[in-house]
């Protein structure tokens, strides 16, 4: 394009429109002023949110990145506006979602001198962002802005940062916008090794009891399809990380469940009895391994993985497969033979069995009088045809949520895994909408994090997003509390939660709800949150002391898995 002289500032947004930005969350101060009175002149163009908080702009901007698998933006001023997106670039990092994060800074002649609202949100980011960059004159905007999109985006996605100084907002400069489709030393994906995917499909026509463990990488390299085709080809039952769900449909016949310390009973039990283990797109943290010496031990261990850092972190792997799981997926397929391993599934179906017994019955089918977390759940996914998409906060929901809501299709979960972020929920689930305006966004809370954002509740009925929000009230900090009671002899401290009028304080947002106290209530709460048009809050008030079971304790082995207190 030809060059034009402007400002800084409208540099920054003509660049966002180079990159195809419709959506930008933020929250405007005296060092993005420049930035958002150029903004101005573009509503049209595109659409700012303004959040409550910052936090609340970073979580909604991660909540929109992961149903479009495209960069969430968000605004923040200096000082405590930059550093209340900490947590939320933090989180990202962990997740590996592309954020391109804009904070304005102090004039450069003020830079170190501690000036009014100056943080050093460069050095405090650092080690929570793929990149970051401070930019002190207006030439180098328009670059600075294509590389932060194309690192954010590229391999394996993650948050960058660019820290704006005022006086670079002001300056003009010859405006010309090229993207950016290298940096130097930067190798966002290895191209795949032929050699590598022939020795993973010998071991792969070799095993008698193969597993396939798919994560959140499956999602970003756009390869659920390849997926489908892969365990479709070999028959080789499928598991599933946290982030990893919705890849594969709920219902097909070879996913096998979800894994790790509240994942179901037969991919934890029968990872020690596998002979390989194939992972594709996940990282094996902590909440899937258990006790790493005690984890696949009769395994070998194929890996596909686009980032070289993860590979041999955790997990001694025998075949490393690295490049993006769409070519490597696609590859490993053609050179398998085709194959099934029925009796091998049937094993699995069998924990099915012992799990439906010892925890789906009395959660989903309970004798109690007080309401389960797993009945709320089961019926909300029920009533939006198992099409909505699923966002939680950080809890007892979360687990819950993930184990009992059922999928179609792909890109129907937001959620915080690595970080475990309290007050993700809600400021996600706005995100959520608007970047899946045709779809139903269900978001389910605890009370103890729906106090942390709460104040997005504004955010939601000023847009007119339609989101649902389902609190499920127990008065505890649920998931601390299970701990307590199992590990530390029912020591409650100081988990116990005096709680407001939640309806109340919705409304006074201008927002509809309703409070369920009863199972005799909850089938006509539910059906009127989902037929109401517009945003809605249920609260459901559970079982104080229900409990989210499978368990794999803390430090323990994946096989030591425990079904009920």
């Amino acid at each position: 394009m030809a060059t034009k002289r402007i400002t800084g500032s409208e540099a920054v947004i003509l660049s966002l429109l180079e990159e195809g930005v419709d959506t930008i969350f933020g929250y405007p101060g005296g060092a993005i002023m420049p930035i958002y009175d150029a903004l101005y002149d573009f509503d049209k163009q595109v659409t700012h949110i303004l959040t409550r908080h910052e936090q609340g702009a970073i979580h909604a901007a991660e909540g929109y990145a992961k149903v479009t698998g495209k960069a969430g933006v968000c605004f923040a001023t200096s000082g405590p506006g930059a550093t209340n997106l900490i947590t939320g670039i933090a989180d990202a990092m962990i997740d590996s979602i592309p954020l391109v994060c804009i904070t304005g800074q102090v004039a450069s002649p003020l830079l170190g001198t501690d000036a009014f609202q100056e943080s050093d949100v460069v050095g405090i980011s650092m080690p929570v962002t793929k990149w970051n960059y401070q930019v002190t004159s207006a030439d180098e905007i328009p670059a600075a802005m294509a590389k932060a999109f194309y690192i954010a985006q590229s391999g394996r996605p993650g948050p960058v940062l660019l820290d704006i100084a005022k006086d670079a907002q002001f300056q003009e400069l010859d405006f010309e916008y090229k993207k950016c489709t290298k940096v130097r030393s930067y190798i966002p994906e290895h191209p795949v090794d032929p050699f590598k995917v022939k020795a993973a499909a010998e071991l792969i026509d070799r095993a008698k009891k193969p597993l396939l463990l798919f994560g959140q990488g499956v999602i970003i390299a756009n390869a659920e399809a390849e997926l489908k085709e892969f365990v479709e080809k070999t028959g080789i039952p499928a598991a599933w990380t946290l982030l990893g769900l919705s890849a594969l449909p709920t219902e097909h016949p070879l996913n096998v469940g979800m894994l790790g310390m509240h994942g179901n009973y037969g991919p934890n039990i029968k990872t020690n009895e596998a002979d390989l283990i194939i992972a594709v797109g996940m990282r094996f943290d902590d909440r899937v391994t258990g006790k790493v010496s005690a984890y696949a031990t009769n395994a070998k261990i194929v890996h596909l993985e686009v980032d070289p850092a993860e590979i041999d972190k955790i997990i001694k792997t025998d075949v490393a497969v690295l490049g993006n799981a769409k070519k490597s997926l696609k590859m490993l397929t053609d050179n398998v033979s085709a194959n099934n391993h029925d009796s091998w599934l049937k094993e699995f179906r069998d924990c099915d069995a012992i799990e439906n017994e010892k925890v789906f019955s009395k959660d989903l089918t309970p004798t109690k009088d007080g309401l389960t977390m797993g009945e709320v759940v089961r019926m909300a996914s029920e009533k939006t045809n198992n099409d909505a998409i699923l966002v939680t906060d950080v809890g007892q929901q979360q687990m819950v949520a993930a184990r009992y809501f059922k999928f179609k299709h792909s890109k129907s979960v937001v959620t915080s895994g690595g970080l475990g972020t309290m007050g993700y929920g809600i400021p996600a689930a706005m995100g959520a909408q608007l970047g899946a305006k045709d779809r139903k966004v269900v978001a389910f809370v605890g009370d103890g994090g729906f106090q942390m954002t709460l104040q997005e509740l504004g955010t939601i009925v000023q847009n007119k997003l339609p989101v649902k929000i389902v609190l499920l009230n127990n008065n505890f900090l649920g998931m601390v509390r299970q701990w307590q009671q199992l590990f530390f002899d029912r020591r409650y401290s100081f988990t116990e939660l005096d709680n407001p009028d939640f309806i109340t304080i919705a409304k006074g947002f201008g927002m509809a709800g309703h409070k369920v106290t009863s199972r005799e209530e909850l089938d006509k709460g539910v059906q009127q949150m989902i037929d109401h048009d517009g945003p809605y809050l249920l609260e459901v008030v559970v079982e104080k002391e229900d409990n989210v079971f499978p368990m794999v304790p803390s430090g323990a082995s994946v096989s030591d898995i425990i079904l009920e207190a």
